[in-house]
């Protein structure tokens, strides 16, 4: 995995120089710059996953950075955070205000620093996009619309037996025990024994499979518990 690269803009160079190697030692590459001037040059020949910005530079204000940032388009998403020495609050809620992330007074502790730019890089990062159809042969799981379609026919499914046909679906290839099954369902009404769990596959197995009794979809390991099977329909 890439370490993430920062770019700390601040004048004050014992503090570039401990918050750097603080960073580095955190496995994240850290680039600094002691102006706005030099910061603009590093923005725009280099990619950063975030930005630490202090607001008093010896050539400008950080707040005019965060405003001509949130009008860039290749740089408008950049994770901004503001590093303020100033005491008045209002400072804050302007850059907040123009595009700022976060904020953090000096001074600071390091590890605060860490903590509020790990969590920027988590919010910046796309969750991972979720599959809404799943597709095995005839049998589409659509989880969006929470329904199972078999040759493009809706099957008819409670919603319980839905819930329990996508647990096993996502899974595909994998035995689930009744246990993992039951795990997955909590917050549904399932009655508390194992057999229970035996009754449902027994009735989703009459909707989705060709026969019932000699399953291809749906598969009994015996002594464990299920597993969805990966292929399904010969082609």
């Amino acid at each position: 995995m890439t370490a993430a690269k920062i770019l700390l803009i601040d004048d004050d160079s014992r503090l570039t120089a401990m918050v750097g190697d603080y960073l580095r030692g955190h496995g994240y590459e850290v680039e600094t710059a002691g102006s706005l001037a030099e910061g603009r040059s590093r923005l725009q020949v280099g990619a950063f996953e975030a930005l630490v910005l202090d607001l008093m530079l010896p050539d400008g204000d950080g707040l005019d950075l965060t405003r001509e940032l949130r009008n860039d388009a290749r740089l408008k998403r950049l994770p901004l955070l503001m590093l303020t020495a100033r005491g008045e609050p209002m400072d804050r809620i302007v850059g907040l205000e123009l595009g700022a992330d976060d904020y953090l007074p000096k001074p600071f502790e390091p590890r605060e620093l860490l903590a509020r730019i790990k969590a920027l890089l988590r919010r910046a990062t796309p969750e991972p996009e979720v599959e809404d159809v799943l597709e095995f042969g005839r049998l589409e799981v659509d989880l969006g619309a929470r329904e199972a379609r078999l040759d493009g026919k809706r099957c008819e499914l409670t919603s319980h037996q839905f819930d329990l046909l996508a647990v096993l679906a996502q899974s595909p290839g994998r035995v689930l025990s009744r246990d993992q099954i039951m795990d997955a369902l909590k917050g549904h009404p399932l009655e508390a024994f194992d057999r229970s769990i035996d009754v449902h596959v027994s009735r989703i197995r009459a909707v989705i499979e060709d026969d019932p009794k000699n399953p291809k979809r749906v598969l009994t390991v015996r002594g464990t518990g299920y597993v969805f099977a990966r292929r399904q329909d010969a082609d």
